[in-house]
């Protein structure tokens, strides 16, 4: 695992920004314990509140904006190209627009929490074409729940961040497995009912 600890008290805020852009972007890095390890040293006073957390904003908003131009910018040739594979059409592209425009901004928002979630949202998003400014409202929006969030963790249990961190990191992950198995199980039963229909 990434010593994010020595990486961020020897390059204070820039290393925040740098691992977690990388990590919202997809690279193992541990986010979570990562912030509520920032609002630890917040807690000591090696680190300002407002800096930490525009720290964590913008390397989160970089990130999940690079997945999300990634998206829209490889979805349209991954559909044409590999769509008929993948059981992937351009009118399910638009009907996950169409979702996205109802409630799955929500999820953009709220995948943070989620990880792997927070990695998949983005590129979702931008496959198919979600409104940029739809897409920066509720991503960025999100990226600051979630900063914040852990900052202020990681500043209120203090000298315990380590044992906190290390459970909520637990669970979080538990959950991501637990979302990841119900989605492949709602698709795998889609799957099957329209080939027993076909």
């Amino acid at each position: 695992m990434l010593h994010f600890e020595k990486w961020i008290s020897s390059y204070g805020y820039l290393g925040i920004f740098l691992l977690l852009m990388l990590g919202v972007f997809g690279l193992p890095i541990p986010d979570e314990p990562l912030l509520i390890f920032s609002g630890y040293l917040i807690f000591r006073g090696r680190l300002h509140p407002a800096g930490a957390l525009l720290a964590g904003f913008a390397g989160s908003s970089v990130g999940i904006s690079i997945s999300y131009s990634l998206g829209r910018v490889l979805g349209l040739h991954v559909v044409v190209r590999y769509g008929r594979i993948i059981g992937l059409t351009h009118d399910k592209v638009a009907r996950i627009h169409g979702w996205f425009m109802g409630i799955g901004h929500w999820v953009l928002m709220l995948g943070y929490f989620a990880p792997g979630i927070r990695h998949l949202t983005a590129i979702v998003a931008g496959i198919s074409k979600l409104e940029i400014p739809l897409f920066m409202l509720f991503a960025y929006a999100g990226a600051f729940l979630w900063v914040s969030t852990f900052l202020a963790i990681g500043y209120y249990f203090g000298e315990s961040w380590g044992h906190i961190s290390d459970t909520i990191h637990s669970n979080l992950v538990l959950t991501s497995y637990a979302l990841g198995v119900l989605i492949f199980c709602y698709f795998c039963g889609k799957w099957l009912l329209r080939n027993r229909s076909a």
